[in-house]
């Protein structure tokens, strides 16, 4: 089997044609065709079918693109740190909003300072996302949350984040205590963020255990409106602290929960151990410096370090 084959092959499975995917490689189609079935001689299995609409995997071929894909990425980035001759290559790392607030710029300095040559490419999605894009092998690493983490067997518990009622400091009944408890804020107006969402169902459920509902008033799926209406006064949400770095301090008012176990556990997620390039591992062991680093200073409000 040799890298070129699985290139033609990749990129047929990609365009689903022979013919289109002959001219983009700049190859005759029957060379193409004839390096096809080669592959799928020494494999003995069938990887394409012909449609209506063009070519298809077979469902070994799709197994056989997903692994082929990740063997042509390792490849191309063996080459070039021997080429380079230090640590090099392209790493992918997804970020939930909220994380990406407190995370996404540490880290990116700290990767950039230790190794110059890792490309980075950062996504900021939701945390359900990111776990699908994990599972479909376009991220190497993500931050997840509990809730979304559960798909992912080499997911390791990173932090805990302990939640926070925040509000206008003008917001009528918004609390002035530190700590308050949920039958505290049941008249208080709410803007959450849906119910398909990780952190609703937090809260959701400690509503449920505390047998009282929440004043939810708008439903908001996007951290930055979120916290646009957190400012302007309409409502209040409930949060990480991770949610108020961008935001003045003087503007706001936090009141932690104080319902015993209210948190939101954070995982770091990546593929299986056997298929991480050796740029993956390294920008792995970063991050995770950063956010020790980052509890450490307290830079990072609300979260602890979990502890196994």
């Amino acid at each position: 089997m040799e890298l070129r084959q699985l290139r033609y092959f990749v990129r047929v499975v990609e365009l689903g044609s022979m013919g289109r995917a002959a001219a983009d490689l700049g190859v005759v189609t029957s060379t193409l065709s004839q390096q096809i079935s080669r592959l799928e001689s020494e494999l003995s299995t069938r990887l394409l079918r012909r449609t209506t609409t063009g070519i298809a995997p077979t469902d070994a071929g799709l197994a056989f693109w997903r692994q082929a894909q990740l063997a042509l990425r390792h490849a191309d980035e063996a080459m070039r740190v021997a080429q380079q001759a230090r640590l090099a290559g392209h790493v992918s790392v997804g970020l939930a909003p909220s994380t990406a607030s407190v995370l996404a710029l540490p880290f990116m300095n700290a990767l950039r300072q230790r190794y110059p040559d890792i490309s980075l490419r950062l996504v900021e999605s939701l945390s359900g996302n990111l776990s699908a894009m994990l599972n479909a092998r376009q991220l190497d690493l993500a931050v997840l949350f509990e809730t979304d983490a559960a798909s992912h067997p080499h997911a390791i518990p990173l932090l805990d984040e302990r939640l926070f009622v925040i509000g206008a400091s003008s917001l009528t009944g918004m609390p002035a205590a530190k700590k308050v408890r949920i039958k505290d804020i049941l008249a208080l107006p709410l803007v959450m963020p849906s119910g398909t969402h990780g952190l609703r169902a937090i809260v959701s459920t400690a509503f449920a255990q505390a047998r009282c509902k929440p004043n939810i008033v708008a439903e908001v799926d996007g951290l930055a409106i979120l916290m646009d209406v957190v400012r302007s006064g309409l409502a209040a949400t409930i949060q990480p602290g991770a949610a108020t770095t961008r935001l003045p301090a003087s503007e706001i008012r936090l009141a932690e929960l104080a319902e015993r176990g209210l948190r939101r556990r954070n995982l770091l997620a990546s593929l299986p151990e056997d298929e991480l390039s050796p740029a993956v591992l390294a920008s792995r062991i970063v991050l995770r410096d950063v956010v020790r680093e980052l509890v450490a200073k307290a830079a990072w409000p609300g979260a602890s370090l979990h502890e196994s």
